[in-house]
Formats: C-alpha cells, sequence, structure tokens
C-alpha cells in the first residue's frame, strides 16, 4: 500500500528547504515507497503491485533470497557445518560468489535519463565529482547497496552537513586572532622588548648553545595568538556542545531513515557461523535456537586467547610510545646544532618540529599496517562463532591501538611537553639530554601544526590510497582476463575483473578518527572542521566510485543503525569534554591572563614579565630569564599555586556543567521523534486493517478496481483504505 504524501517523512528543517535549492536532484525512477507487513502468499492479492509478480520483488530482495538459499544449502555427506556456500569459497571450491552489476555504470550519450539501469542512475546523479555539491540519492543508493552501506553514506553526508556550521565558526574565529594579534598587548611588548629580555640557553653551554632575545620569537608569538585567544576557548565550549547534539541528532535522523526503509524494528534471524570458525571448530553443539548441530568451540579457549589478542595489543601499544620517544629524541639532537649557527638558531625549533612531524607521520602509517593485519589474524585465532562478533572485536583491537596510535603524539605535545623541563641548576635530562621545550609562549601553535600534518597527511595518503589502489587491483586483473576471454566479456567476466567487496571498516575507522581529531584538540586548531569538511566531501565521492565502478556488486544488507560505531562515537565525544577542558585550564594562557587581571592589573601591562623568572645565582655564567613562577631560589611562587587551583576548579566546573546540561538534554529530547513514533503506530494500524478486513477490501475492489482509496481527515490520519487486488 502506497504511503499517502502525508506520511512520508517530514521535519522542521523542510521549512528551510529553499535555502538549500540548488543542492537537490531530480532523479529518475524514485524507488516506491509503501507500508509493508510480513509476506505472505496467501494475502499476496492484497498487496500492493501483486499483478506485476515478476517485478514484485526488488531486485535487492532477490538478491538477499539467493543469498540466503546459497547460504543454508548444506553439501557432503557430514551435516558438521558443511553448509553455505560461503563455507565452499573459502575452502576453494568456487573461487568467489557475488551478484552481478546492472551492466556499464557509463550510459549512453543518447539515452534518456528515464532509460538508466539503477547504476547508471547512481554513477550519473551521485558517483560523478560533478555533483559534489549535491544532495545524496539515499533511497537509490538503498535499493542498490542496502540499507547497511545506504546508512554509512547518510551519516556521512549528516556529519559533514554538521560541519558545516563549526567551520565556519572555526574561520571567524580564526580571522578574529589574525585581526586582533596587533592590539594585545604582551605580544607587542615582546615584539618591541629589543634585548630587554635576556633569555637562559636552550641547550647546555657546553654543547655551544648561547643566550637569546625574546624578542626574536616575535614571528613565532603572533602565530601563536592565532590559536590561543579567548576566541579558542569560547570555540572548545562549543564545540564540545556541538559534538554531543551532532550524536544525538544523528539518533534522530537514522530513526526517520529507518522507519522509512521499513527497518526501524528489524532484528536479524538466527546468525549463521563464519565460514572461517565452521571450518577450524573441532567441536559440535546443538543450536538452542534452530535446534540443529552446528560447529563449536568451548568458550573458555576463547576466553584465553581473547587475553592474549589484548596482551599483544599493549605490546604494539609500547611500540607506539618507544617510536614517539625516538622521536623526542630526534627533535632534541638536530636541534641542538641549528642552535649553534646565528642563521638558524630562530628557526631550529621549527625545522626540529616540522621534521619530527612528518617523521612521526610515516611511523603512524607503518605501525597503523602491521597492526591491522596482527588485529585481523588474532580476532580470526579468537574463532567468535558469527560476523557480528568477529567485526566487533575487530573494531574495538582496530580503534584502541589507532587511538594509541593518532593521538599519543598530540596528547605528549598538549599536557607533558614542556612540563619537566626544570630550571637553571636543575634543568631535568633525557639520556643525558635536556627535555625539550615548547616555542614561544606555550605549546599550542605546536599542537596545531602536529594536528595540521597528521589529519592532511593521513587523509591525502588514504584518499589517494582508496582512487589509485582498486583502480590498479582491476586493470591488472581485467589485462589477465583479457588474456584467455575469446570474443566480448559477459558481465559476470566483467565484475570478476573487479576488487572484492572488503566492507566500509576503513572507511568507518577513517572518519570516526577524523572525528576524534576535530572534537578532541579543537581548542589548538579551529581550523580543523574545515579540512574535515573539505575532506568528506572528498570522501563521499571516492567511496562512491569505489563501490560502484571498481568493487563487485555486495549483498544488499539490512540495518537498523551504524552499529558499534555509534558507541565509539559517544566514548570520544566523552573525552573530547575532558580534553578541552584541560586544554583550556593547563595548555593555554587564558586563565593565567584571567588571573593575572584579577589579582595584579585590570589590563595586561607587565603581564609579560610577570610571567618570567630570574635564573637563580651561580647557574648561568650570566644572568637570564626563562619561563616559569619562581623566585630568585627556583621555589614555585605563590601565584603559581593560586593558578594550580584555578585550573583544577575550571576543569571541574567545566566538565560537570558540559556533562550536566548534555545529560538534560539527553534526557528531554527523544532519540525517536515523537512523529516518527506517531506514524510507526499509524502504519501498524493500517497493516492490520488491510489483512483483517480482507474480504471487505476484496468486496469493495471488485466494484471499484481502479485502485487504492485514501481517505483523509482534517488532521492528516485516514479514516478508509482501500487496498487494489
Amino acid at each position: 500500500m502506497s504511503i499517502p504524501k502525508k506520511d512520508l517523512r517530514w521535519t522542521g528543517w523542510h521549512y528551510f528547504r529553499w535555502l538549500v535549492k540548488f543542492c537537490e536532484l531530480d532523479v529518475p525512477n524514485t524507488p516506491r515507497r509503501c507500508f509493508t507487513t510480513h509476506f505472505k502468499v496467501a494475502n499476496l492479492a492484497n498487496c500492493m503491485g501483486a499483478v506485476d509478480q515478476e517485478n514484485y520483488f526488488t531486485v535487492g530482495h532477490r538478491i538477499r533470497i539467493a543469498q540466503e538459499i546459497l547460504r543454508k544449502t548444506e553439501f557432503g555427506d557430514e551435516r558438521k557445518g558443511y553448509v553455505g556456500i560461503d563455507r565452499l569459497v573459502e575452502e576453494g571450491a568456487f573461487t568467489a560468489a557475488f551478484p552481478l552489476h546492472e551492466g556499464s555504470y557509463q550510459a549512453p550519450r543518447d539515452q534518456k535519463p528515464c532509460n538508466y539501469t539503477r547504476r547508471q542512475i547512481l554513477y550519473e546523479y551521485w558517483a560523478r565529482w560533478g555533483r559534489w555539491y549535491k544532495f545524496q540519492p539515499l533511497d537509490h543508493i538503498r535499493e542498490y547497496f542496502g540499507e547497511g552501506i545506504a546508512l554509512y553514506f547518510a551519516w556521512l553526508g549528516f556529519y559533514t552537513v554538521w560541519l558545516l556550521p563549526a567551520s565556519v565558526l572555526g574561520l571567524l574565529i580564526f580571522v578574529y586572532g589574525m585581526f586582533n594579534v596587533a592590539t594585545d598587548h604582551p605580544t607587542s611588548q615582546l615584539c618591541k622588548s629589543g634585548n630587554f629580555f635576556k633569555m637562559c640557553p636552550r641547550c647546555d653551554e657546553s654543547l655551544g648553545c648561547t643566550f637569546w632575545y625574546l624578542s626574536e620569537t616575535c614571528w613565532m608569538t603572533h602565530i601563536t595568538y592565532l590559536f590561543d585567544h579567548p576566541g579558542t576557548a569560547f570555540y572548545a565550549c562549543f564545540l564540545s556542545f556541538w559534538a554531543v547534539a551532532f550524536l544525538k541528532y544523528w539518533k534522530r535522523e537514522c530513526a526517520r531513515l529507518v522507519y522509512d526503509w521499513d527497518c526501524l524494528n528489524y532484528v536479524e534471524d538466527e546468525e549463521p557461523p563464519r565460514p572461517e570458525f565452521a571450518i577450524h571448530a573441532y567441536a559440535e553443539k546443538r543450536n538452542p535456537v534452530t535446534r540443529q548441530l552446528e560447529p563449536s568451540f568451548p568458550s573458555d579457549i576463547r576466553k584465553r586467547r581473547m587475553v592474549t589478542g589484548y596482551v599483544i595489543l599493549l605490546f604494539m601499544a609500547s611500540l607506539v610510545f618507544v617510536a614517539m620517544l625516538a622521536i623526542i629524541i630526534f627533535r632534541i639532537l638536530i636541534s641542538i646544532p641549528l642552535y649553534r649557527q646565528e642563521q638558524l638558531k630562530g628557526l631550529a625549533h621549527m625545522i626540529s618540529s616540522w621534521s619530527g612531524a612528518f617523521i612521526n607521520v610515516i611511523s603512524m602509517v607503518i605501525l597503523q599496517t602491521v597492526y591491522g593485519k596482527l588485529a585481523h589474524k588474532l580476532t580470526q585465532w579468537e574463532m567468535h562463532r558469527t560476523q557480528t562478533e568477529f567485526e566487533n572485536n575487530l573494531t574495538i583491537k582496530l580503534f584502541m591501538f589507532q587511538f594509541v596510535n593518532y593521538y599519543s603524539t598530540l596528547f605528549y605535545i598538549a599536557f607533558f611537553k614542556g612540563r619537566f623541563v626544570g630550571y637553571p641548576g636543575r634543568y631535568r635530562l633525557l639520556f643525558g639530554l635536556r627535555n625539550e621545550e615548547c616555542s614561544g609562549n606555550d605549546c599550542l601553535s605546536e599542537l596545531a601544526w602536529e594536528l595540521a600534518v597528521i589529519m592532511i597527511t593521513k587523509q591525502i595518503i588514504n584518499n589517494t590510497t582508496e582512487v589509485f589502489l582498486p583502480m590498479l587491483q582491476t586493470w591488472i586483473k581485467s589485462r589477465k582476463t583479457q588474456v584467455y576471454a575469446r570474443g566480448q566479456l559477459t558481465q559476470w567476466e566483467i565484475d570478476y575483473t573487479l576488487v572484492p567487496d572488503i566492507g566500509l571498516f576503513k572507511d568507518y575507522l577513517e572518519v570516526v578518527l577524523q572525528f576524534g581529531f576535530i572534537t578532541i584538540f579543537v581548542a589548538a586548531f579551529p581550523l580543523a572542521p574545515l579540512f574535515a569538511m573539505i575532506n568528506n566531501w572528498t570522501e563521499i565521492r571516492v567511496d562512491a566510485q569505489k563501490l560502484l565502478c571498481q568493487t563487485r556488486r555486495v549483498v544488499p544488507e539490512r540495518a537498523q543503525n551504524i552499529g558499534i560505531w555509534l558507541t565509539i562515537l559517544e566514548f570520544i565525544a566523552c573525552i573530547a569534554i575532558i580534553s578541552n577542558a584541560f586544554l583550556i585550564a593547563f595548555t593555554s594562557d587564558f586563565l593565567t591572563r584571567i588571573l593575572y587581571r584579577y589579582s595584579f592589573s585590570r589590563g595586561l601591562s607587565g603581564y609579560l614579565n610577570f610571567t618570567l623568572s630570574v635564573s637563580p645565582p651561580g647557574t648561568a655564567s650570566q644572568t637570564c630569564m626563562y619561563k616559569d613562577f619562581r623566585d630568585l631560589e627556583g621555589n614555585l611562587t605563590p601565584f603559581y599555586w593560586r593558578l594550580m587551583v584555578a585550573r583544577l576548579t575550571f576543569v571541574l566546573v567545566f566538565e560537570h556543567v558540559v556533562f550536566i546540561i548534555c545529560r538534560v538534554i539527553d534526557g528531554l529530547v527523544p532519540d525517536v521523534p515523537h512523529d516518527i513514533t506517531v506514524q510507526v503506530r499509524r502504519e501498524r494500524y493500517l497493516a492490520k486493517q488491510a489483512l483483517t478486513d480482507s474480504n471487505y477490501l476484496l468486496e469493495v475492489a471488485a466494484k471499484d478496481p481502479g485502485g487504492i482509496v485514501v481517505d483523509v481527515d482534517s488532521d492528516g490520519g485516514p479514516q478508509n483504505v482501500v487496498s487494489p487486488a
């Protein structure tokens, strides 16, 4: 039964539709939307489209039905797991099993759009680069690839749209810093100080390092102010709320989508054992649901293997810290000879930081590749029964490792670098070398640079790999196929040359890590959401072309949400709130300036001199200054302790206020919109009415065979519904 117009999805955002009219697409052959119920042959005459039984089921339904038959077909003389096409492929009896694409993805120029195949429609109106600013045809994606893949692209598109306000505000915050840096009193005083502030050497005098003047860091101080001013503190607060609001409204949008796609109450049937599990399991057990004998594996052995897997994960994480320590030592060693040269000492810190950042990215990519393969082998070794259990455990392992791999350096720069240096006469050493310090007033500028290098380089590497690697694999395989082929290739031969489907795991992980970059460390780099939005525009088209043009067609799978990834995103949002609180309190100069204004001066005159301490007598060949709050004997001043109390208080207040407000919003705003709840109840009512009153409907249809009759009352609710025979 077709859904009446008032029953279609309609939200408050549609009132602003005119603002984005240029983004809409007029896609031909729009899939029909209908109220549905459980299929029964006895009730076929009461269903819409029953007359045309050849096209009653969609292509996606037919593929799923064929896959289910192949998956449950038994073979062999024994019943011990000898079931399904997947196991035959795993054992090498078949080289592959996949549904066919609907011809070429490129339509002839003289062909009308209404005659395009589904694959050609998706390429023309979705995957082409010229459609980068258009809305995605989600209903067509769902019809061709299934709800699982459609939900990924819906989530990626929704996330990209939500990045727009965050990007605009971040750009405004950055521009605000550019225009106000000239009026910042401490920055102006530093640049005009000349030879007034003589600073202590950045490495031991015995190594050739000399004294320097604070005014030499004028340009670096200007850059630091772009990322460390009152606007960035406000932006960090905004992004904390933004992350929570984004996840809440994605749940609501997801509920609307799965309602339209009839997956709101979808529960998967008893999931069969994985082919790899069936092959290697040496025991047999009766399934309490299906009452059939299935391969089994002792749970205690699986638990021991899982513990071993996480021990190996800890070992790999320790390698990340070893690599980070090696890069720290590299930066210290490379900066020493640069500090000795008069022409380069002003650029020494920048050169060491930038070179270290690029080496860090290379080590991240290498460790990611190694552990990715290792985690897959470990998860297979753990012998998880179903594909869902396998994917969830693999997801947790890889995310935990990637969290350490990509974020450890950023956490080090944000919260540890420059805090354990010591002071003249009592410097703290690392393998005989003085610990590295921050450039400028704080480490925010270095954190911004490190974050930019990791984000942008990672995006370039991932997108380049996703574009060219499948193309290269397809080209090599097609060349081999053409050598043995005689005449024109059939569709299955053409599709066989394409890349086997590997799922969306890597795509999800890539975007989830990006979400962490723009939320956990956004206080240091307000432009991060802008780079993320630009990347996502590219990512949508790259993934679309990969699935549509370079990958074998996948079996359409139903889904109710994005699975365990939503839990991971909520975890990142919580970490982001705490991280931003500590960034504002401890890494930024925001609270230091406020406390100075409150304690000494309403303005910031004298602030620069106040943040510097004089070296204790006899600790250097000349009297010099260093950045800290210490007296002439090297003891911490009372202001330092008042500042520490203010910082801890700010962290507690900030995270409690944000968490409380977020929990209140979470309680007041339901995950499923009220109108969807009402429509679900109406759908059940209409479906029940259509089936229970079948005799009455058939009598009316016999008198008036013209089609469906819908009487709608003043509130938009149907009073009488008649389905065609």
